[in-house]
């Protein structure tokens, strides 16, 4: 708890340099506890501090006590106990709220005088810090629609994200959030069962396999795009070149005539073959040369691509492939070809195009059960888009990215990330090593481009550029 309080003051510190008027709002238990030992640090720091011990029920935790005793000891300390909601006291206008009411052991919606004094807090018109959690939010269940929920501007996490961290529909109660590493003991941590992960610099690093000095373009593998179609030609340039930049030793793209000029044009790297078709992609070419394939992105749904899709995926067998976009659209009107997908196969559905696979969501909570049922049931790697993307595994674990940032969302960033898989494949990484180290390496790259040209503008196009970066920081084993 010390370590954990320190850790906490510490970032307060960095973000609220200016001595602000700070009022912590302690409840009975170990989370109230945290809240005294950050105030008695603030105070050390001298900071002007207020406590508020919320009353709502009879038992105060050992470290409560302990916390409060010390706190006590300081002259100037001062502490209220809060009984009844009418007799909050009045803060002032510069005042910055923490919220040290309740913590990760919460399992039913808050009542009394803390839902009084939760709903009191959220009118108040004050930044809020909460401690580890958001009193009244649920760790890893999802709570009722009406609960009464503090609403933080930022959230000062311990030692790991919360599940609830990684839903949208949760992201008004916890503002912007950060995992304080609290020091707690990393074998202890990796003994302790569990089907949820996070994925960060460590395991991208873990994965990422060094370039051989003795090596040759085809040592890194041929990767086949197979996508586009007339006036969707850059969805096909975007994840070829996403695979390019991936480190793909060799990559070719069938594409329908039209693109062909543009294609060899923008991408001299790339190999361009093309349909005999001019508009759409009607057939493929002979698999045996390629060691990963790319298909779906603005390949429309013409009855003549849908066929062909369907053959494509017949003939890769043992060819691990990622299907994204229009691909899965065609395959959402046929359930029954799911069950024929070979094996090694990744799907990277946006909310809407899994909708159409999976069907309605009720929340965003039930939407990553379905894709972790999903995945089970069709044994296939299924990544669901998002702002903490998922990456789902036939075995039932699911591992969310860290990286990533809203200027993303914009049209071709998820034909980026069809590509930066596809190359990741062709050089003989696992599918769930390319999913895994593939959702992290776009984000990252996605953060670098926001960083360069700043959310609004950046590109899918500045988005893999910044691979490059992406790559070299991966790379580094501590930074």
């Amino acid at each position: 708890m010390e370590r954990a309080s320190k850790a906490f003051t510490d970032e307060f510190i960095k973000s609220h340099p200016n001595r602000n008027s700070v009022t912590v709002f302690c409840g009975m238990g170990n989370n109230g506890g945290d809240g005294l030992a950050i105030a008695r640090m603030l105070l050390e720091k001298n900071y002007r501090v207020e406590v508020l011990i919320v009353k709502s029920g009879t038992n105060f935790s050992k470290d409560f006590l302990i916390n409060h005793e010390r706190f006590l000891k300081f002259p100037i300390a001062r502490i209220t106990d809060l009984e009844a909601i009418n007799r909050m006291p009045d803060l002032a206008k510069d005042t910055v709220i923490i919220d040290a009411i309740f913590g990760t052991g919460l399992s039913r919606p808050t009542e009394g005088l803390a839902k009084a004094v939760i709903d009191t807090i959220n009118d108040l018109n004050h930044e809020v810090i909460a401690v580890d959690m958001p009193s009244g939010l649920y760790t890893d269940i999802e709570n009722h629609k009406n609960d009464s929920i503090i609403k933080a501007s930022k959230t000062f996490s311990f030692q790991l994200p919360k599940m609830s961290f990684f839903y949208c529909s949760n992201a008004a109660y916890t503002g912007d959030w950060k995992v304080l590493d609290i020091g707690l003991n990393q074998e202890f941590i990796d003994d302790q069962d569990t089907d949820h992960f996070y994925i960060d610099h460590a395991k991208a690093n873990n994965i990422l396999k060094p370039r051989l000095n003795c090596s040759h373009k085809g040592t890194y593998g041929h990767a086949l795009i197979w996508a586009g179609s007339y006036g969707k030609i850059g969805a096909a340039q975007l994840a070829a070149h996403g695979c390019m930049n991936a480190g793909a030793g060799l990559t070719t793209a069938f594409i329908p005539g039209c693109g062909y000029v543009i294609f060899q044009t923008a991408l001299p790297e790339v190999m361009a073959l093309t349909d005999i078709d001019d508009f759409k992609l009607t057939v493929f070419p002979d698999l045996y040369a390629y060691s990963a394939i790319g298909i779906g992105p603005g390949i429309g749904t013409h009855l003549s691509t849908s066929k062909a899709l369907t053959e494509l995926l017949h003939a890769a067998k043992d060819i691990p492939v990622v299907i994204d976009a229009d691909a899965l659209n065609i395959l959402s009107t046929n359930k029954k070809a799911l069950l024929k997908l070979p094996r090694h196969n990744i799907l990277t559905p946006h909310p809407k195009e899994f909708e159409r696979l999976a069907g309605p969501a009720e929340s965003d909570w039930h939407r990553q059960q379905m894709a972790v049922a999903f995945a089970k049931e069709y044994s296939c790697v299924l990544v669901l888009k998002g702002t903490y993307t998922s990456v789902n595994l036939p075995n039932g674990d699911s591992w969310f990215n860290a990286t990533g940032n809203p200027g993303m969302a914009k049209g071709g960033s998820g034909d980026a990330l069809t590509g930066i898989i596809t190359g990741l494949l062709a050089q003989k990484y696992s599918p769930e090593e390319a999913a895994i180290l593939g959702v992290y390496l776009h984000g990252l790259a996605g953060d670098f481009a926001a960083a360069k040209y700043s959310q609004w503008s950046m590109r899918a196009s500045d988005l893999i550029d910044n691979l490059r970066e992406a790559f070299l920081k991966t790379q580094i084993s501590n930074f």
